[in-house]
């Protein structure tokens, strides 16, 4: 399809006529302008659209130029993603085999609902980062670091990849997502740590509002949680499973003496037991304390389900938990 659209439009542009239309679309954007400027690729982004915002960026004439000169030079499959330094002084020709050679930034995606010491793990195994200092560094720091794809130099510092996630946070929780957490009468740190929860709780996005809900009335009616991950925060990594989230909790773990278990203290935990994604903090803005569920569980394909009795909550343990 891309390349038939490309092919179209060489056609249309050789239909209409006229070299110096041609020399005109292809030829630098401002010749007198030296500057360089920051142009970002996304993974798997259509070359339309690169074109687009090359144009609306002023960095070529025209997209139509661009999208020759791509053609011409059966480049379309060799554009890469990431961080590029262009110059409107440059033709089209240029700037487009410019975009072949990738470059030192390096794509890196932090999942939902990974602990901070997960995520030292990703960036010291992707760009050599400091694995000390960025835990020293986010201190306090848990619940706000958001999970996204990012583009960093090979090069980034420790404050750098910090203050990058910090900030993509306050980008993308809105206000009305915090004033919303807080007519719930709840603090929007605490919405925050319930949003940890819920994200290491509920898989798909269409249970995270019900599992929100079911915790939030639970804590209103001061019953314990009884949320698994936050013992498993508790703990830590473990050895055996090689994980910071054990699998197969024991009674010996459901009675660890720490804030953060949910079984022995009523309450939530005191902080934010991983980083949740934006559905999962949305869940808990739009939750109700009114649903008539007290009870869930997940089976191990992760769909979750409620229940109003423990009767039933029970029932359900036998039917879908049978090992």
């Amino acid at each position: 399809m891309k390349r038939l659209l490309i092919f179209l439009l060489v056609v249309v542009f050789f239909v209409s006529g006229g070299g110096f239309y041609y020399r005109y679309i292809t030829s630098p954007a401002d010749s007198d302008n030296k500057s360089k400027y920051k142009f970002i690729i996304r993974k798997n982004e259509p070359i339309i659209s690169i074109a687009k915002r090359l144009e609306a960026e002023g960095l070529i004439r025209n997209r139509l130029g661009f999208l020759i000169a791509v053609k011409q030079m059966n480049i379309e499959n060799k554009i890469q993603a990431g961080s590029f330094e262009l110059y409107p002084s440059e033709d089209v020709f240029s700037l487009a085999k410019r975009l072949t050679k990738g470059t030192d930034d390096v794509w890196i995606t932090v999942i939902e609902g990974l602990r901070r010491e997960e995520i030292a793990d990703i960036f010291a195994q992707e760009i050599g980062l400091s694995r000390e200092e960025f835990l020293e560094q986010t201190k306090g720091k848990e619940g706000y670091l958001f999970p996204d794809t990012y583009l960093f130099p090979k090069q980034s510092s420790v404050e750098l990849v910090v203050n990058t996630m910090l900030r993509t946070f306050d980008q993308k929780v809105s206000r009305d997502i915090r004033r919303s957490i807080e007519e719930k009468g709840l603090s929007f740190e605490q919405g925050l740590i319930l949003a940890s929860l819920v994200e290491r709780e509920a898989k798909f996005p269409k249970d995270k509002v019900m599992v929100a809900s079911v915790l939030l009335k639970r804590l209103k009616n001061d019953w314990p949680l009884q949320v698994d991950a936050a013992v498993q925060y508790a703990i830590g990594y473990d050895p055996v499973e090689k994980t910071y989230w054990k699998k197969n909790l024991t009674k010996k773990d459901l009675q660890i003496d720490s804030p953060y278990n949910t079984y022995q203290n009523t309450g939530l935990p005191p902080s934010p037991i991983a980083n949740p994604g934006l559905e999962s903090i949305k869940a808990v803005a739009e939750a109700d304390e009114n649903t008539p569920y007290w009870f869930y569980l997940s089976d191990n394909t992760g769909k979750t389900y409620f229940s109003k009795t423990l009767q039933e909550h029970n029932e359900k343990i036998k039917k879908y938990l049978k090992k």
